[in-house]
């Protein structure tokens, strides 16, 4: 890999998608953030959490959320490149993970707004009635400064790992839409035009088969507020997207699809967002790279450059092969979900293969990012941990982006179900081919065989070190694979 490749998204995409789609359109836009989108994003990253407005003199409940003046510059940049409405009027997810990587590299944060802008769009456009559609869609594709945005808000105070049983928020049907009454605990990007939330209607049973998922506008028909914003979340990074509590009471909400197949929604949009994760997580690790070998070639110790002692360039050079073969990994899974994300309920063995391969590439491009901006950090030595100068920054964004849409162990345990129910691993051996050597396959497939075969206790126990060595079996037998 040529050194200037960790200096430009664009060419590393480049190198490793051949050919890589619009790459006029992309190239421009990461030189945009090269001369205005940086200081911006490092502004909105000094200034912290941005400060909710709650009411009017009047006393007329208003929340707004107050941001740097530049915020939107930022923000509404991304929607006018497509981040959004070019996946609908092209029919194809890459722009949406195109234009994410390169965002990512930037500001991995504000790839948050954007993921749950496209999960809304995405999901309203494949289970809204023709009415919701029409009302709503043009609205979340608008190509300026109109655009509306979206939000997923699943999780309550009691966690987002066990949906089943956390989930407390109450949906009855009125009319022709519903009321929901809750509390969202950990809402990303409130403030949203739009939301799909997680609800359990009236009557619906237990745990995850009774869960559905309703559209909620932020502004009810006669024009006052569908939801209020109890606090923000002031949070070590991912200043780029605001995090807040968010009430429901009595919420105009609109059901999508059917209630009974409420969480195989919800998951779909997880997995459509893990996959946008483990882009971005690929890319912070790019950008933290670059800042190691940026400070390392011009930091001389004991007569010589950092980045030409030989423990630095071994470890250097790990991390490079890595990054390579984590690219890889995160994008055979975009490629894959390209595939089947128009499938619905009963889904395909190439679904079920898709949802292992974002289980993989979501656990272990996490683990990756934060081990390299950890690294980069101590490249750094004393100045790595000053705010001062980017390296920290990127340290605190990789340690939400290993939370969010799931934490390692909870991709380690999705992964190990669809295995055990859906014998997804043997679709994966079958989808490696000749490129994986048997011998190691037909190791793997018996100690995954004899994994699933232990009790659940024993089976979750002993699950990680086996599905972290699936992950990075993965990720070097996709390297070399054509990627568009």
């Amino acid at each position: 890999m040529k050194r200037d490749l960790l200096a430009s998204p664009t060419a590393l995409l480049r190198e490793a998608l051949d050919p890589v789609g619009d790459e006029t359109r992309l190239a421009e836009y990461e030189q945009w953030w090269e001369r205005t989108g940086s200081p911006i994003s490092a502004s909105i990253d000094r200034a912290g959490t941005p400060w909710l407005k709650m009411f009017e003199r009047s006393g007329e409940r208003i929340d707004l959320i107050q941001f740097e003046p530049d915020y939107g510059v930022l923000l509404r940049r991304g929607y006018r490149e497509g981040v959004v409405w070019r996946v609908f009027a092209d029919n194809d997810l890459l722009p949406f993970y195109r234009l994410g990587y390169v965002a990512s590299y930037y500001d991995p944060g504000l790839y948050c707004p954007y993921t749950v802008s496209m999960a809304t769009a995405f999901c309203l456009s494949k289970y809204g009635d023709e009415r919701l559609r029409e009302a709503f869609l043009p609205r979340l594709c608008a190509r300026d400064n109109t655009v509306w945005q979206g939000a997923t808000w699943m999780t309550e105070i009691g966690g987002g790992s066990d949906l089943g049983r956390t989930v407390e928020t109450r949906a009855r049907q009125e009319g022709d839409h519903w009321r929901l009454d809750g509390d969202k605990y950990f809402a990303s990007n409130v403030g949203a035009e739009l939301a799909i939330a997680a609800a359990r209607p009236e009557g619906a049973p237990d745990g995850v088969r009774g869960l559905a998922l309703f559209l909620v506008p932020r502004h009810r028909l006669d024009g006052g507020l569908n939801y209020q914003v109890r606090r923000l979340k002031n949070k070590i990074a991912t200043r780029s997207v605001p995090t807040g509590e968010v009430e429901l009471r009595g919420a105009e909400g609109y059901l999508l699809g059917s209630a009974e197949q409420g969480i195989y929604l919800i998951l779909e949009s997880l997995n459509l967002s893990r996959v946008a994760n483990s882009v971005a997580c690929v890319a912070l690790a790019q950008r933290a790279l670059h800042e190691a070998e940026l400070f390392a070639g011009q930091r001389e110790v004991f007569g010589r450059p950092l980045l030409q002692q030989p423990l630095f360039r071994s470890q250097f050079e790990q991390r490079m092969n890595g990054l390579r073969a984590n690219l890889s990994l995160a994008w055979e899974s975009v490629r894959l979900l390209r595939e089947v994300w128009q499938q619905k309920p009963p889904y395909s063995p190439r679904y079920h293969l898709f949802r292992l391969l974002a289980h993989l590439a979501k656990y272990q491009t996490a683990e990756f990012a934060l081990e390299v901006s950890q690294w980069s950090m101590q490249a750094h030595g004393a100045l790595g941990i000053l705010s001062e100068f980017p390296v920290e920054r990127w340290f605190r964004e990789a340690m939400i982006l290993a939370i969010w849409e799931g934490t390692s162990h909870r991709q380690i345990l999705d992964g190990i179900e669809v295995m055990q129910r859906k014998r997804a691993h043997e679709l994966l051996f079958e989808h490696l081919g000749d490129r994986a050597d048997r011998a190691r396959v037909e190791h793997l497939r018996q100690r995954i065989d004899t994994l699933l075969g232990l009790e659940q206790e024993q089976q979750e126990a002993g699950a990680e070190r086996l599905f972290r060595e699936l992950a990075e079996f993965t990720s070097q037998k996709l390297l070399g694979f054509h990627l568009t």
